[in-house]
């Protein structure tokens, strides 16, 4: 089988708003929103896209769609937070991807314009966001998934910060 012919400069995204958060560094961040609850934040979306807000506020959570701005470059294998084994990116969160694309679920607390406040916020100050979707429990959850390598160490997800290792 041979590559895809996919033209890389074929694909473009344009952010419909950034993410104003407490968090200016990347070390010592939350490595998943499950670190960050009850920290807020507020979403600036860029005024041609606040049509799309219609209809948001009955939706208790939110998947965010981002870019990881201050991540350079890719690698297929990392090292992540929760484990001291190299692990291959696609079996990781880790930011370092080919495509630096990030997905957080956070709680929608209000909106107000073209501001969403939410809540669990693991994202760096300034993080362009390129897209919002509602978080679904009947589409979005899989109570019976398997967790992979994460099975034994996901607990530890709430307290682990972030530190230098991804940018």
């Amino acid at each position: 089988m041979s590559d895809p012919e996919i033209e890389p400069s074929a694909i473009t995204y344009e952010p419909i708003g950034l993410i104003h958060s407490p968090w200016n560094e990347i070390e010592g961040m939350p490595i998943q929103p499950a670190g960050a609850r009850g920290v807020r934040g507020t979403i600036e979306i860029r005024e041609k896209f606040c049509e799309g807000l219609s209809d948001i506020e009955g939706f208790s959570r939110i998947i965010l769609i981002y870019f990881f701005h201050r991540c350079t470059g890719p690698a297929l294998t990392v090292k992540p937070f929760l484990d001291p084994r190299p692990r291959g990116v696609f079996a990781t969160r880790a930011p370092k991807r080919p495509n630096a694309i990030g997905l957080s679920i956070v709680r929608l607390v209000e909106r107000d314009g073209r501001s969403l406040v939410v809540e669990d916020v693991d994202l760096l100050n300034g993080t362009p966001i390129l897209d919002i979707k509602p978080y679904i429990p009947l589409f979005d959850s899989y109570p019976d998934a398997r967790l992979g390598w994460f099975e034994e160490v996901a607990k530890n997800a709430e307290g682990t910060r972030s530190d230098s290792r991804f940018r």
